[in-house]
């Protein structure tokens, strides 16, 4: 069962769309899937409600208790797990860390973004976990733009992701009814770059 952390301190970097849809990717593929949201705000919970808490399961945890809710979780059967962290709060990005398999830094291919993932690519480069830079949010058609952002990051110690989520208007129409772009417009190039990132990901921690 992988345990997945979706960590970045910088604010707006599509963490918790990153999360969702790694989730309920996993969900339609026949795992059982659940997102543990430690960020206050609870973006990733109010998703739930708005899908009346069709799966994946999302349920909310303190940093401190991570580590008993995954041990919660796997007794009751849960396949894949993915971790929701807040921004600016070193304390709950090193506890997902710790528990974490594997983690996902989702960063925009910006000067301001690149900058200041520096604090988190640190931190898991510490905690010695296998971590990535997965590009969100930036232009769909800028190759350029995604090498360069990757040679910057790998300079930091961190190795970018190969498959990028670029910016697309199926995000924003799939959150506002609840579900995802998979299941909102399964046809969709987004779409098609979610389950690329997910199939990626199964690699990653031998699923």
């Amino acid at each position: 069962m992988p345990v997945i952390a979706i960590i970045s301190q910088k604010g707006g970097a599509g963490k918790t769309t990153l999360a969702l849809h790694l989730a309920a990717t996993a969900q339609q593929a026949g795992r059982v899937s659940l997102v543990i949201d430690t960020d206050p705000q609870a973006t990733a919970s109010q998703w739930a409600s708005w899908r009346n808490d069709a799966p994946p399961e999302v349920i909310d945890s303190p940093p401190p208790r991570l580590a008993a809710k995954i041990a919660a979780a796997r007794g009751q059967g849960a396949e894949w797990i993915v971790i929701d962290t807040p921004p600016h709060a070193d304390s709950a990005a090193r506890a997902a860390v710790e528990v974490a398999d594997l983690v996902l830094i989702p960063c925009r291919p910006s000067a301001f973004d690149l900058a200041a993932i520096q604090t988190t690519a640190k931190l898991v480069q510490l905690l010695r976990k296998p971590a990535f830079v997965v590009f969100c949010a930036g232009p769909p058609n800028a190759p350029r733009i995604y090498e360069e952002a990757g040679e910057l990051v790998a300079s930091y110690g961190t190795l970018p992701c190969p498959v990028t989520l670029p910016d697309r208007a199926a995000y924003r129409h799939a959150s506002a009814e609840g579900r995802t772009v998979t299941e909102a417009e399964p046809t969709s190039r987004a779409a098609e770059e979610v389950r690329e990132l997910y199939k990626w990901t199964c690699q990653q921690v031998g699923v």
